[in-house]
């Protein structure tokens, strides 16, 4: 009897140790997913009192290009979430986060004046059954504010094809591997006219060579693919309101955004996405053809800098540091800035030590060289805290991501590929 129990307590503590390892919650991507792209146009709306989402259309765009793995986890928590359910066993089969220029409007005045709808893109795999949709925002107090949810019926014929333009102007300008193990980014042309082809993929050139010149992206250059896709405008140059300057671009982009003269955005992003059907990507960049000095970037969004001011290297990879990595602005203006002192904020690379025990307290501890507790950061003065003196996320000068960045830009890409 007793080595009949020593046996079954051995096979139970076996099987426990191959549960550990092997989770039951793991998703299969293609136990739910096609292989194509899903892609899923909102408009987001409201003003700085109520807000709210709606659908504005469902595509479909050929191969996915995003994750086969960690489905149902988010990285970063960012402004807002998307999660896909199958609607027979309600499990959870994808998810991911984003942040939206929505967020940052509803902190001007204008919000507190006006409704006004802003549009958004989410790029999700196409599912093999009926699955349940649901897209939430939160505010600075990670509260949430909005919720939409939706069916996506992969056998609904209105559904809308969106196929690759035969005549749609591409190279890949670097190849890191295949589409399935890489990370995929596309560089697109904003403000070059139809005779400035050669100039935008070497200006693209010049882009990958930055990105690649700081760490830790240079180290693991063999994780991504970047495509470069001319996309041409009518006018050469860029809107510049404070200049009564209006140019014909491809993606309508302007500087003056919220009216801060070197906020360079776009607010269609349909335009942007249908632009580049068909191709492979995750992420983007846009550089904008001139020297003003300029640029935004916005997590799983894009990436809009311009091509041609003196600082373009060192802003095309700040403003990624944003879009693909998530992290914040480590300089200080004076005002109160857009984060709650109540809550820590999502992004890893600032702290107001509500959690700092999330944030890089173990670097301290272990006296990584630099490291410490700088106040100021997240455009305020007092009460937000950056890990280093400088910091690419911090200054132009600055030649380097921070040991705290370049740890949360390599977690992302463990994430994306690992």
């Amino acid at each position: 009897m007793k080595r009949y129990l020593f046996t079954l307590m051995l096979c139970l503590a076996t099987a426990l140790a191959i549960n550990a390892k092997s989770p039951k919650s793991a998703i299969e991507f293609a136990d739910y997913f096609t292989g194509k792209t899903l892609r899923v146009d909102y408009q987001l709306f409201g003003n700085n009192k109520q807000q709210g989402i709606v659908l504005d259309g469902l595509s479909t765009t050929g191969v996915w290009a995003g994750r086969h793995h960690n489905l149902d986890q988010i990285p970063l928590l960012g402004n807002g979430q998307v999660e896909m359910k199958d609607l027979t066993s309600g499990k959870i089969i994808y998810r991911t986060s984003f942040s939206s220029l929505f967020f940052e409007w509803l902190s001007t005045d204008e919000a507190s004046q006006v409704m006004r709808s802003f549009e958004h893109t989410v790029l999700l795999p196409m599912p093999v059954a009926k699955t349940q949709v649901t897209i939430t925002l939160i505010d600075a107090e990670q509260k949430e504010i909005a919720r939409f949810e939706h069916t996506v019926d992969p056998a609904d014929i209105l559904i809308t094809q969106k196929h690759r333009n035969p005549n749609l102007d591409y190279a890949y300008i670097h190849k890191g591997g295949s589409v399935e193990r890489c990370i995929d980014v596309a560089i697109l042309a904003e403000g070059y006219d139809s005779t400035e082809r050669d100039k935008f993929y070497a200006d693209a050139r010049e882009a990958a060579d930055a990105l690649f010149s700081h760490e830790p992206f240079g180290s693991r250059k063999a994780e991504f693919n970047i495509v470069a896709v001319f996309t041409p405008s009518r006018q050469s140059g860029m809107s510049v309101p404070r200049l009564g300057e209006w140019k014909d671009t491809a993606f309508d982009s302007h500087f003056s955004t919220f009216y801060s003269d070197r906020y360079l955005t776009t607010t269609s992003l349909k335009k942007v996405h249908d632009a580049i059907a068909g191709v492979m990507y995750e992420h983007l960049i846009i550089l904008a053809n001139t020297d003003e000095y300029g640029g935004g970037g916005i997590y799983n969004d894009y990436t809009l800098t311009t091509a041609h001011h003196k600082d373009f290297r060192p802003v095309v990879v700040h403003e990624f540091g944003h879009s693909f990595g998530g992290l914040a602005d480590e300089y200080q203006y004076g005002d109160p800035g857009v984060y709650s002192p109540k809550v820590e904020p999502w992004e890893k690379n600032i702290t107001n030590k509500v959690n700092f025990g999330s944030k890089w307290q173990d670097m301290i501890k272990d006296k990584v060289e630099g490291v410490g507790l700088y106040e100021g950061a997240g455009y305020t003065d007092k009460g937000m805290f950056r890990a280093t003196e400088d910091c690419r996320m911090r200054t132009n000068a600055c030649k380097q991501f921070c040991p705290v960045c370049q740890r949360a830009i390599n977690q992302l890409i463990d994430f994306y590929t690992k």
